[in-house]
């Protein structure tokens, strides 16, 4: 690795992690924002290892959501079919409504809370290292972030979080 780290390269590593907030405004582009900045600048040994790191984070968070929705899918077909019960209920008695024709609501409502929980959760630690990562790359230190999965190899020889370089 490079023993010294120019302001250019801290700023366009910084830079790579913010891009992925550009999803918020252009579908996918926190794949291809940072995918664009890191190809160009990949052959500078400290923008290479943030932006893999980036890259990798991006698609871990991705892989966290999939997996959230799908455990959360068959809680939803439940729950729409005892919805839909519940409208035929309510039609077939003439409006009559009564607590024992919604009695499974709470448990469902104690379902979306919890996905509603874990999915804002996992909204708030990507900001929250998102954020991390790019005060770390400004200030010209490599970083690991937490729960990534390594798609692509990255080069540290020590993954120790907030090694510094200088």
């Amino acid at each position: 690795m490079e023993t010294t780290v120019t302001q250019n390269q801290k700023n366009t590593s910084a830079f790579i992690h913010l891009s992925t907030f550009l999803k918020y405004f252009f579908p996918f582009s926190n794949y291809i924002a940072p995918l664009l900045i890191w190809t160009f600048n990949k052959d500078k040994d400290f923008v290479d290892e943030h932006g893999k790191e980036a890259i990798n984070f991006q698609l871990s968070i991705l892989i966290y959501f999939l997996v959230l929705g799908l455990i959360c899918l068959p809680f939803f077909i439940v729950f729409i079919t005892d919805f839909i019960s519940i409208i035929e209920t309510l039609d077939r008695t003439g409006g009559d409504f009564s607590i024992s024709s919604i009695q499974n609501i709470s448990g469902y409502m104690l379902l979306f809370g919890l996905a509603i929980l874990l999915l804002l959760g996992l909204f708030i630690f990507e900001l929250y290292a998102v954020i991390n990562a790019s005060i770390h790359a400004s200030r010209g230190q490599l970083y690991q972030y937490p729960f990534c999965i390594p798609f692509i190899k990255t080069n540290l020889k020590n993954p120790i979080k907030n090694e510094h370089i200088s």
